[in-house]
């Protein structure tokens, strides 16, 4: 009974393997350029860079849901739907700092479990208050024009003990990934391509991650971007010994594709992406081994409403009236 718990425990943190963990981007922790430009794209290039005012602010709202395949020594397979995630956050408003960085305070507005029929209530209501518990993390961030994090910091309530950090982290992965995409270096033209790499952590196993991004359109300030995510990860056991158990991870392999249209006038892009894993695990306990493999699909959809601040709009209404009477 205890050894099919923690299996069964250890199938669904697998089930969200697509969004684990990130270790952070800030450019105080890159010890070499973020962003590796594959192809520059056709000509006429130029450079990208986010345009952010004082006063914006982008709402964004989150929606992520899992299906699996399970297969152990023991018990066969098994193929249930898991519980997905919706969060709203908040981005906002902009501050531009005098080193040309731009901070804003985010913060998670709401958070609340999508539950498949059929799930047991008190898993329901687990999941509904670690959900609740989201609601208290806020931080701030600073940004350069590419997007890449120069400083960043949560609030207190991140330090609570019965904080789903697990959860926590899966929304902060997915929102660099698709959300607040980083930009490169050079020119870029249609057709570029350029990559950004991470280190992962997934119940307590290192996984690296590598986002590709290729630019399709340009049409003015917006873009839209096809996104191909990979991970990986070498064999690696993990041991609990006050708990008496080993896990070790024999394979792992996920990749997701998807779409974002990004404005560089907000803080945030829309994205839809489609993602599917496969995990071998091998679980040793004192009653025995048992071995789990685990094949997911994901689906995850992001939609952002931008608020152009009321100083850049007072100012176009100003260049308007004075390109209509002449002035200079």
């Amino acid at each position: 009974m205890v050894k099919r718990a923690l299996v069964l425990a250890l199938v669904a943190a697998c089930s969200l393997v697509v969004l684990q963990g990130c270790k952070s981007d800030t450019a105080k922790d890159a010890k070499f350029e973020p962003v590796a430009l594959l192809e520059a794209g056709q000509e006429p290039r130029e450079l990208l860079r986010y345009k952010l005012t004082d006063g914006t602010i982008t709402t964004s709202t989150m929606e992520v849901t899992t299906s699996s395949m399970a297969t152990t020594t023991s018990a066969g397979a098994e193929i249930a739907r898991r519980p997905g995630l919706r969060v709203v956050v908040t981005s906002g408003p902009a501050v531009n700092l005098p080193n040309g960085n731009t901070r804003y305070d985010v913060q998670i507005v709401n958070a609340e479990a999508i539950m498949p029929a059929g799930v047991d209530p008190q898993v329901k209501n687990d999941l509904d208050r670690s959900a609740a518990l989201l609601k208290k993390v806020r931080g701030w961030i600073e940004v350069d024009d590419r997007g890449i994090v120069q400083a960043a910091d949560l609030s207190q309530a991140t330090k609570d003990a019965n904080l789903p950090a697990r959860m926590l982290i899966s929304i902060v992965n997915a929102r660099t990934s698709f959300s607040r995409v980083m930009l490169p270096a050079e020119p870029v033209g249609i057709g570029a391509k350029w990559e950004t790499t991470k280190d992962l952590m997934m119940f307590g196993f290192k996984i690296k991650q590598v986002d590709r991004y290729t630019l399709t359109d340009k049409i003015g300030d917006e873009l839209r971007l096809d996104v191909d995510i990979v991970q990986t990860a070498p064999k690696q056991t993990l041991t609990l010994e006050e708990d008496g158990v080993e896990y070790a991870l024999e394979s792992l392999s996920m990749s997701a594709q998807g779409t974002v249209v990004l404005n560089l006038n907000a803080l945030e892009g829309s994205a839809e992406a489609m993602g599917q894993s496969a995990e071998v695990m091998t679980v040793k306990t004192v009653e025995g081994t048992e071995k789990i493999e685990v094949n997911t699909a994901m689906q995850l959809k992001t939609t952002v409403r931008h608020e152009a601040s009321k100083k850049k709009a007072a100012a176009v209404e100003e260049e308007a009236k004075k390109a209509a009477t002449g002035q200079e």
